[in-house]
């Protein structure tokens, strides 16, 4: 079965915003299956304008930022 996007829902979504990239924490279901979060990073180009990246390695501040929003997460699902 191939993915549909029309079967995917974003039932959370907070963001953490530092110089030059945001991370996303994001619980979602598919099809109602289980909620899942995902995390994800996305960088601003000199257009100010943001693409997708590897979320990677985190910095202690970017650390320190998704924890709270991880727990807010996980009380959401």
């Amino acid at each position: 079965m191939a993915y549909d996007s029309s079967l995917d829902q974003q039932l959370f979504v907070k963001e953490f915003e530092g110089d030059k990239s945001k991370i996303s924490v994001s619980v979602y279901s598919y099809n109602n299956g289980p909620k899942k979060i995902q995390i994800s990073r996305s960088v601003k180009d000199e257009r100010d304008t943001y693409s997708f990246a590897k979320l990677g390695r985190m910095t202690k501040e970017e650390v320190e930022a998704v924890l709270p929003l991880l727990k807010e997460a996980m009380a959401a699902m």
